[in-house]
């Protein structure tokens, strides 16, 4: 009873109520006026077109008509106030929608970027002597080993300068011996010239020998002693011609080595450039390139805006990277910045950044663009909302709140940073509150809901 005195009064409160009730008093009050007027014409008017006997009576008789219209009044008044009630406007539909809680995690702080992958290393490998290609020892994209044979020169003009080399070698070695022997030779020799000059000064003091044969034994003496000279002359010569000789042995020995084409770094070979039986010259024909992809780079930029929170947290630790190429972001590469360019890009506006990754399971291939995330740090105990969740009106960003009652509320939010689906929310929404994320297209404030999916136990629905 309490319920439909209050419905009742809420009903008469009502604008459209009061505005129905009102054309129904003001068209009954119509009819009562032209019903009073015939009435009245009916008491002056007799028939056949004369004035009866009641015109004397005039002035009672409108009093009459007059009390008669009020009463008329009144009745419909009070009857339309009895009569039926407006029925109720209809209730407002129940919307089926999604709901989550929000949530409080630790959430990353990490840049977005896209990247270029780089081989850690490459070479491209050329020939060094020149000659026929006489041998390959690899498939094109066969992973390779440092020193692993990947070539064969035509070696044997090289192994012929090394046995001419070698040959020259011997020969400065038996002239070396020669004329140490000749030295030796000599030196005895012109021991005893210097000997028997002594001895000859003491005969001349003497008077025994004369003076020719005094100047021919000395003579002799100084010749030896030029032969000493020209002696050590030789030996020297021989030397510096030996080490010439090994020299050139050794040269020979490396451009025979040449003739022997091994890879320099681990790494994958390309495209094979030169088939054998080809002529390549020195320095000239590119054979083969081969990446070294274990470990590999990526190089990415970001704005350079960014470029204090990234030395801020360089100087603490090594950042952690993720890169994925975009079909495949399941399951991304992990890594390790490695490089900050030392200058902004003026161009763009940008700095660039590299970054190192283990590849082990070759994921990652030289010259694939890929998705790269940068983490800084982690914010803690951030209120978190699925991403979907967020709707964007001409007030700016909202959300659809879920009320203890069931009915939805419109509420403005700050959002933040968005990762993995999810945004954080900086401002306008508390924790354990239940937002709408799918759904909200059928939404206005205030209407009533209807929970689906797994929180619908848990959160109720109205009835």
């Amino acid at each position: 009873m309490r319920n439909d005195k209050l419905h009742a009064r809420n009903e008469s409160a009502n604008p459209s109520y009061f505005i129905c009730h009102w054309s129904f008093v003001i068209s009954h009050l119509s009819f009562v006026k032209t019903f009073s007027a015939r009435l009245f014409a009916s008491f002056r008017l007799g028939g056949e077109g004369g004035v009866r006997c009641f015109h004397r009576e005039d002035a009672k008789t409108q009093r009459i008509a007059k009390n008669f219209a009020c009463l008329l009044a009144a009745s419909g008044f009070f009857l339309s106030a009895c009569s039926e009630k407006e029925a109720p406007p209809p209730s407002k539909p129940v919307v089926p929608v999604v709901v989550a809680a929000a949530v409080l995690k630790d959430v990353p702080v990490q840049l977005n970027a896209i990247g270029t992958v780089e081989a850690y290393s490459t070479v491209t490998v050329k020939t060094q002597v020149s000659g026929e290609l006489m041998q390959v020892y690899f498939k094109e994209g066969q992973e390779v080993r440092k020193g692993e044979l990947l070539f064969t020169i035509d070696p044997r003009s090289f192994e012929a300068d090394l046995k001419r080399a070698e040959a020259n070698l011997a020969r400065d070695l038996a002239q070396l011996k020669q004329a140490e022997a000749n030295l030796a030779r000599d030196t005895a020799q012109a021991e005893h010239a210097r000997g028997e000059t002594r001895r000859y000064e003491r005969l001349i003091q003497a008077g025994v020998v004369p003076r020719e044969q005094y100047e021919q034994i000395r003579t002799g003496m100084e010749a030896l002693e030029a032969s000493l000279h020209a002696d050590a002359a030789a030996i020297e010569s021989a030397q510096q011609a030996i080490s010439a000789d090994r020299a050139a042995i050794e040269n020979a020995q490396i451009q025979l080595g040449y003739c022997s084409i091994r890879s320099p770094i681990d790494g994958r070979t390309g495209s094979l450039m030169v088939h054998r039986g080809n002529i390549v010259k020195s320095n000239d024909t590119s054979l083969v390139v081969i990446h070294q992809i274990h470990p590999i780079y990526v190089n990415f930029s970001v704005p350079e805006q960014n470029l204090p929170e990234i030395k801020k947290y360089m100087a603490v630790s090594r950042l952690k990277l993720q890169a994925a190429a975009p079909d495949d972001r399941e399951n991304p590469a992990q890594g390790e910045a490695a490089f900050v360019d030392n200058a902004v890009d003026t161009s763009t506006g940008t700095i660039r950044l590299k970054g190192t990754f283990e590849n082990k399971d070759r994921r990652l291939w030289p010259g694939q663009f890929v998705n790269v995330l940068l983490r800084l740090t982690t914010r803690p105990s951030a209120v978190v909302v699925p991403s979907q969740a967020l709707q964007s009106g001409q007030a700016g960003p909202y959300v659809f709140v879920v009320r203890a009652d069931s009915t939805a509320e419109l509420r403005p939010v700050a959002p933040g940073m968005t990762v993995e689906g999810e945004t954080v929310i900086e401002r306008g929404l508390q924790p354990a509150e239940r937002v709408v994320t799918d759904g909200q297209l059928r939404l206005v404030p205030g209407a009533r809901l209807e929970i689906k999916g797994a929180q619908a136990g848990s959160l109720g629905t109205h009835p």
